[in-house]
């Protein structure tokens, strides 16, 4: 992978995490569409560490919440009330909606991987993004708040984001389309939805750096990695604030067009090709 390469998968990760038309599908239909040949292990272990350059992003975009949700989180446990504030309530709803898509990533793991192998699967997905955000957009209610949410909210919420394990499921879209489904304004169902990706995000980074530690030639690939990691978080801090604008009154229509055109320009390549 050279720097040019990871200068431009590093903007795409930047983009695409928080946008709802999916990352991982992108990381895998950029470099296709441009006909670039990449190491697979290699572009896959890229692929899910500059998604911690992203979580970098959550962090700093999201640290005075982030910081009252921990704190009301431990002093509840501390004073065994542990549901007795929004905050922290909160927070165990971001445990719980981890947990589906925890369970569904480790069962299928290998199946997933192979899948990011494949442009056509990833366009199929893709359209499938292009369905759910259509479906949630038009037949929701778009009233609630976050403080309104509930146990089986969260659940549902988190059986979206398992969806997104495959690439051209957007994990945004998924999990927004969850919380549009439930009645939670565009706003609201965004905030929880960045939030819940940190359990996500961060395991998945972890285990990358697992594998990466012991890949043959680590250091040469090091400063690429770093590089995409810097600038997908740039990238995707400024993506969440314009994001979270856009929501307060703008649909999500414009994104599940760009998913269904894409996924079709794909399949068309394929075709060709």
């Amino acid at each position: 992978m050279s720097i040019i390469q990871a200068i431009v998968l590093g903007i795409v990760q930047g983009l695409t995490e928080f946008l709802p038309v999916s990352s991982s599908g992108h990381l895998v239909l950029v470099p296709f569409l441009l006909n670039w040949t990449l190491d697979p292990q290699k572009a896959f272990l890229f692929d899910v560490l500059v998604q911690l350059g992203t979580l970098v992003a959550v962090f700093v975009y999201f640290r005075k919440d982030l910081w009252e949700i921990v704190k009301a989180f431990i002093g509840g446990i501390k004073d065994r009330k542990p549901f007795e504030q929004s905050n922290s309530r909160l927070g165990w709803y971001i445990v719980l909606a981890t947990i589906p898509a925890g369970v569904i990533g480790i069962l299928l793991q290998e199946q997933v991987e192979a899948l990011f192998n494949s442009p056509v699967w990833t366009a199929v997905f893709l359209f499938i993004t292009a369905i759910l955000l259509t479906v949630s957009e038009l037949w929701s209610k778009k009233t609630r708040e976050l403080d309104t949410m509930s146990v089986k909210d969260s659940l549902i919420i988190g059986a979206f984001q398992a969806l997104s394990i495959f690439p051209g499921i957007s994990r945004s879209g998924a999990t927004i389309t969850g919380g549009l489904t439930q009645g939670f304004k565009r706003q609201s169902a965004a905030k929880f939805s960045f939030l819940m990706s940190i359990p996500v995000m961060l395991a998945a980074g972890l285990l990358s750096l697992v594998k990466l530690i012991k890949m043959d030639g680590v250091l040469e690939f090091l400063p690429v990695l770093l590089l995409g990691f810097v600038i997908a978080g740039v990238v995707g801090y400024i993506a969440i604030k314009w994001f979270i604008g856009y929501l307060k009154e703008k649909s999500l229509l414009p994104f599940a067009v760009y998913c269904a055109v894409l996924a079709i320009v794909v399949i068309f390549v394929a075709y060709l090709r």
